[in-house]
């Protein structure tokens, strides 16, 4: 039982996409899945923000970006239109956590705010998500 949850928690440090059907295979109770899913998820938020914030430097201290190329692309159109709370909350909807970090570190957005932002999506993915397969396994 500790191992599916470890499995559960492990997944969702990745992708929570993985891990909330994983639980429901395993087994698990919606709550324990729940739980489980938000434990990984945002310690895979803050793995995401500490190692991103150290890759980020040492790529700055190799390589001086050129600051014409940085601003003409879609991503940046986005970063423009949604800011933090897009690309923290939104972001973390859609694709995931540590990818909104990678993004949000690469356009040097105020860490905390990205953190706390991704935190919040992290808990409403795992929330709708469970739910969504709880009440779906109910349908059958």
């Amino acid at each position: 039982m500790f191992l599916k949850i470890l499995t559960v928690a492990g997944l969702a440090s990745f992708e929570i996409y993985a891990a909330i059907p994983a639980g429901f295979a395993f087994g698990l109770s919606p709550w324990l899945i729940l739980l489980a899913s938000m434990t990984g998820g945002l310690a895979g938020v803050f793995i995401a923000a500490f190692l991103g914030d150290r890759i980020r430097r040492l790529f700055k201290s190799k390589k001086k970006p050129k600051e014409e190329d940085a601003k003409t692309g879609l991503i940046y159109r986005i970063w423009n239109k949604y800011g933090i709370i897009g690309l923290g909350f939104l972001g973390t909807m859609s694709v995931g956590a540590p990818v909104s970090l990678a993004v949000g570190i690469g356009f040097k957005a105020p860490l905390q705010k990205l953190i706390t932002w991704c935190c919040i999506g992290v808990i409403t993915r795992c929330l709708v998500f469970t739910l969504i397969g709880y009440y779906g396994l109910k349908l059958f």
